[in-house]
């Protein structure tokens, strides 16, 4: 039998057999599942099992999955396999924009080649936008990125999101504060109803989103899986290196330097990145968060990222 991991952490998941809309509790057979080894969780939402007696026994290949680098247990920590989309949800304030932030998001997402769009929440407390702000959110889009500007309390921008929501999969990322539970809630109006039901059966807490959970609106024709708030996004899954290949204004220069790969884009003369930078054709704050991103990736990292 098939299932869908709806939620779960560690070795307890929430799945839906195939066919069906009943949920079970499952566990992996003999605790350990074979094909996951160096992650920091072995299955997550949107993932495909194998059932056999109320367990798990295995599961599909994924199409795809995106992830973070769990800092604390020292591995990539998957968030969603088999998805169609990233939303990257920020704000103008409360708490401040954080374009860094995104910066990791939508590297991550490039280098899982899952399409992703940013969507700015609270735009109904923003009476005047910070130029700054205005100037980078202009910059991704100028770079390929689609931009949403929601309020999740007022309706502004909601058609627009969910048309571009619609018959898609998708993994909802932001920090902390940003509104990720009104959205979703405005989203899915019977939000509670649906986690209710899965903490009632199976004597869990209220939904705080304390881990991922994979939401189905009833016949808006798409789905979403929330994941919890993180105060930072440590990208995974590329080297120092390779990592100008993945942000998508520097790869076209990858290799064009006069000291070739083996450019530190910092201080050689001939690099066509700094040369880039300094004529506008990439931003002095994306060229900043490359910077930063790859020392961290190459453990050389000063001082954490929060910003």
């Amino acid at each position: 039998m098939r299932g869908l991991v709806i939620r779960g952490s560690r070795n307890l998941f929430t799945v839906r057999p195939e066919g069906s809309q009943e949920l079970l509790e499952c566990r992996i057979k003999g605790k350990v599942l074979k094909g996951v080894e160096g992650y920091y969780n072995p299955l997550a939402p949107g993932d495909l099992v194998e059932l056999e007696g109320g367990q798990i026994v295995g599961y599909e290949k994924r199409r795809n999955l995106f992830s973070r680098f769990n800092q604390k247990g020292q591995a990539p920590q998957i968030l969603a396999s088999n998805i169609d989309l990233v939303l990257c949800l920020t704000s103008p304030l409360s708490p401040p924009f954080r374009p860094r932030f995104i910066d990791r998001v939508l590297l991550q997402a490039d280098i899982e080649d899952i399409p992703a769009i940013i969507v700015c929440n609270k735009m109904d407390l923003a009476q005047d936008l910070d130029p700054d702000m205005e100037e980078r959110l202009s910059d991704y889009e100028r770079i390929g990125y689609p931009l949403f500007r929601i309020s999740a309390k007022t309706g502004q921008g909601m058609d627009d999101l969910r048309d571009r929501l619609g018959g898609n999969f998708s993994v909802l990322v932001g920090q902390s504060g940003v509104g990720k539970s009104s959205l979703v809630k405005a989203l899915i109006p019977d939000l509670e109803i649906k986690i209710g039901a899965i903490s009632e059966k199976f004597d869990r807490g209220r939904h705080t989103t304390t881990q991922g959970v994979l939401l189905e609106p009833p016949g808006a024709g798409y789905r979403i899986i929330d994941t919890p708030g993180v105060r930072r996004f440590a990208p995974g899954g590329v080297s120092p290196e390779e990592l100008i290949n993945y942000m998508v204004e520097f790869a076209p220069l990858s290799g064009q330097c006069s000291f070739g790969l083996s450019c530190s884009h910092q201080v050689e003369k001939g690099c066509k990145i700094m040369e880039a930078v300094h004529a506008g054709v990439i931003h002095e704050d994306r060229y900043e968060s490359y910077l930063r991103i790859r020392e961290e990736l190459a453990g050389t990292a000063k001082y954490p990222d929060l910003d």
